[in-house]
C-alpha cells in the first residue's frame, strides 16, 4: 500500500493528529530527563524534518528526525550516548545556529492498524529523501531493536551477532534498516538513561523494586540497576547505530 508522506512544515494542519499517535512505549521511557526536556520540541524546532504519512486524509504514521553537527571538536564520531546525546547536540546546534552536516532519525510511530504493510520502510525512505533534498549525505539512526525486550539480560553485542540464513539481522527492525541499504556501524551502550527513585520505578512498572541488583522490567532492553541503600534505580538502554548513505 502506498501512503501520502510529507513534512509537517508542508502540512501544519496535521499537528494535532500527529501527536495523537500513541507510540506505546513502556511508561518509564517517558521519564528520561533528556526526553522530558526535548521531545515536545521536535515539531516546533524541526517541523521540516518531521514526516507525516496519511491514508485517505487520516494520519497513520509520524517520523521525527533532527539535523546536527558531527564535524566539530569533541564530536567527530557517533556518540555512545545515542538518542539522548543526539537530542542534546541537535537542540544546542539549533540554539547556536551552527551549520549542521548530518541528520538522525529519532522516532518512527505507526498506527497499529497499519503495521505489517511496509509503512515503516516507506517512512525511513521518506526521512532519507527529505534529508537528501536538504543537501545532507548521511542519515543515522540509534535503532531500538524490536525484539530485544524479550531477552534483556543478553548483551547487545551477542544479540546483534544473530543473523538469518540470508545474512540479515535476526531482529525485524534491524532487518528493515539493512534491507534498504542501512549499515550497522556500532553499539550505542548508553543511548537512553532513565534515573528515578524506587517509588517512581514502582509506579512506572508495577514491580516491587525491593532487591538490589539488576531487575528486568517489561519493555526494557536491559535490566534496571536497583540500589536499596541509595533509594534509586537507573535504566541504561543500549541501541544500535545504523547509517544510511544518501549519496
Amino acid at each position: 500500500m502506498e501512503f501520502e508522506i510529507s513534512t509537517l512544515a508542508q502540512r501544519p494542519s496535521l499537528l494535532g493528529d500527529v501527536w495523537s499517535l500513541n507510540p506505546t512505549w513502556p511508561e518509564f521511557m517517558y521519564h528520561g530527563p533528556v526526553g522530558d526536556s526535548h521531545y515536545g520540541g521536535f515539531v516546533d524546532t524541526f517541523h521540516d524534518f518531521t514526516m507525516v504519512a496519511t491514508e485517505s486524509g487520516r494520519v497513520v504514521a509520524r517520523g521525527h528526525s533532527v539535523p546536527f553537527a558531527l564535524d566539530l571538536p569533541g564530536r567527530k564520531q557517533l556518540p555512545p550516548g545515542g538518542w539522548d546525546r543526539i537530542l542534546i547536540w541537535a537542540f544546542d546546534d539549533h540554539r547556536r545556529r551552527r551549520k549542521t552536516d548530518i541528520v538522525s532519525a529519532v522516532e518512527v510511530v505507526i498506527n497499529p492498524d497499519y503495521r505489517g504493510q511496509g509503512l515503516s520502510t516507506q517512512m525511513l525512505r521518506a526521512m532519507s529523501d527529505n534529508a537528501r533534498e536538504k543537501g545532507y549525505g548521511r542519515l543515522v539512526v540509534p535503532v531500538r531493536p524490536a525484539a530485544k525486550h524479550e531477552e534483556p539480560h543478553t548483551p547487545m553485542d551477542d544479540y546483534l551477532a544473530r543473523t538469518g540464513a540470508d545474512g540479515l539481522p535476526q531482529d525485524p527492525w534491524l532487518r528493515t534498516h539493512v534491507r534498504i541499504g542501512g549499515k550497522i556501524v556500532g553499539v550505542a551502550p548508553s543511548s537512553m538513561v532513565v534515573p528515578g527513585s524506587l517509588q517512581q520505578w514502582r509506579e512506572w512498572t508495577g514491580l516491587p523494586f525491593d532487591t538490589d541488583g539488576a531487575i528486568a522490567v517489561p519493555g526494557g532492553l536491559a535490566p534496571v540497576l536497583c540500589s536499596l541503600q541509595g533509594d534509586c534505580a537507573v535504566y541504561v538502554e543500549p541501541n544500535i547505530w545504523v547509517e544510511h548513505k544518501l549519496t
